[in-house]
């Protein structure tokens, strides 16, 4: 039977429940009911996740459909969490239990001892609570120190010591797992468990039970099990042991953003924004497809360790940093409007320097492939988004004699009367499509004269955030 309407009320005894018509599940099939309405609407099984439309989410869909418990195996910054939790949109809004049960229990088939006394006890007159969606998700991110106790559950001194005999079911104090009963549970970064814990959830994932400390005691438990893992050739810190690998039913490669479009929607989505008093801030399209390049260049870079992996976090890093510098850059020169400029990408070593693990054994090397990858990203965007037949006049002006300053002093207002100087530089600017705002025109025209220069059509001289491009030779 489907969920109860959203403005129908909630039955509130066991009898009422059975009245109402509201029929139990298990909760793949529960999972898979959803999923399969949304694929007919044609919605994402998973929302908020970009790039994996022809890859990954097919084979998400397919172990869903099929009932599978499935590893996400990927480096970091690939969504798997994200994932993970998104999955918790595919249960049912509000789910019944016996009312005070710890492991949510079928209200018509419990199975805590607390559940079957409720139960037994005052038959359909039992009390019924109603647990939302948002509540039926667990997750647990595995480390050395994780014990069994804290996934499956362990004696509760405080129980005993009020009286209870040791042998009483009372006296358990559930884990993560049974108290996720009927719900999702998430293990992140499983080869980071022990492997003698991860022998504990070998029956979670075949026999569907648990065993405490040699109960006579069978929890028939009922849970999605999803975990996530960096590659084992990636990662030194542990395995996933074989037996429960093979208990996984769908084991789901995740990836990073194919191209820089990918990889700028991401960041349009993440980043956080944020606004300051009195300034108004333009990002140029070119500026932020230098910032999804770095993490593409990089990627790419044999001076960067690509078993570590290149997080979008980079991306969404560097775009923040390059924004806020560029707002800092305005309130000191009395601005009201805010473009970044190739002059602020200097900023972007302290958001880049963290989340690269650099190949590089020379000391104090950092700074300097942090800069090569940023170099090479811009020329790359130069050399998709500038015509090389627009730089004949613009260099002819330069060959006469003329000098072009910028640095992060230079106001918008000048950089205006430098393209009104210029032939060919208005014309190369307009076909970037960054309209005729100041802040942003002094963008573009940067954008071009250090495309120039890297492309060795124009020298500069670069003195602490002033630089000026002159004619080579």
């Amino acid at each position: 039977m489907p969920q109860l309407a959203k403005d129908a009320a909630r039955p509130e005894t066991l009898g009422a429940l059975r009245a109402s018509g509201w029929v139990s599940r298990p909760v793949k099939e529960e999972i898979r009911a959803n999923a399969v309405a949304r694929i007919s609407a044609g919605q994402p099984v998973v929302e908020g996740v970009l790039g994996y439309e022809d890859t990954v989410l097919p084979q998400v869909e397919n172990a869903l459909l099929a009932g599978h418990d499935l590893i996400f195996l990927g480096e970091r910054g690939q969504a798997k969490s994200r994932m993970i939790r998104s999955m918790v949109g595919l249960l049912d809004e509000w789910m019944p239990i016996i009312a005070g049960s710890e492991i949510n229990d079928d209200p018509y088939q419990p199975t805590s001892r607390h559940a079957r006394d409720v139960v037994a006890e005052l038959g359909e007159e039992s009390p019924i609570d109603w647990v939302h969606r948002s509540n039926r998700i667990g997750e647990k991110l595995a480390t050395p120190d994780t014990s069994i106790a804290d996934l499956i559950g362990e004696v509760d001194p405080i129980k005993v010591a009020e009286g209870r005999y040791l042998a009483d079911e009372m006296t358990i104090h559930y884990g993560l797992v049974p108290r996720t009963n009927r719900g999702i549970f998430a293990i992140n970064e499983l080869p980071d468990l022990a492997e003698r814990i991860q022998v504990g959830l070998l029956n979670v994932l075949e026999e569907r039970d648990v065993q405490i400390r040699g109960y006579k005691i069978r929890l028939p438990l009922d849970v999605l099990l999803v975990a996530s893992a960096n590659p084992e050739d990636y990662t030194n810190r542990g395995r996933i042991i074989t037996p429960l690998k093979d208990r996984f039913g769908s084991q789901i490669r995740t990836h990073y953003p194919l191209d820089a479009e990918v990889e700028m929607a991401v960041v349009e989505q993440e980043a956080v924004p944020f606004a300051v008093d009195g300034i108004r801030v333009d990002v140029p399209s070119f500026m932020s497809e230098i910032v999804a390049e770095i993490s593409q260049v990089a990627r790419r870079s044999p001076h960067v360790n690509q078993r570590s992996g290149v997080s979008v976090r980079l991306s969404i890093a560097n775009y923040e940093t390059l924004v806020a510098n560029a707002v800092r850059r305005a309130l000191r020169a009395g601005e009201h409007e805010a473009a970044p400029r190739v002059c602020d990408l200097d900023a972007l070593v302290a958001s880049t320097a963290g989340k690269l693990e650099l190949e590089t054994l020379e000391e104090g090397q950092d700074t300097t492939v942090i800069e090569r990858i940023v170099r090479q990203a811009l020329v790359d965007v130069f050399r998709a988004r500038v015509e090389p037949g627009r730089f004949g006049e613009i260099l002819k002006a330069f060959e006469e004699g003329l000098l072009a300053d910028t640095g992060d002093d230079v106001p918008a207002a000048r950089y205006m009367e430098l393209m009104a100087d210029v032939p060919g530089l208005k014309a190369t600017v307009g076909a970037l499509g960054v309209g005729e705002q100041p802040a942003v025109v002094a963008s573009a025209v940067e954008f071009v004269l250090e495309g120039l220069h890297l492309l060795k059509r124009l020298n500069k001289d670069a003195v602490r955030g002033r630089a000026t491009y002159r004619a080579r030779g």
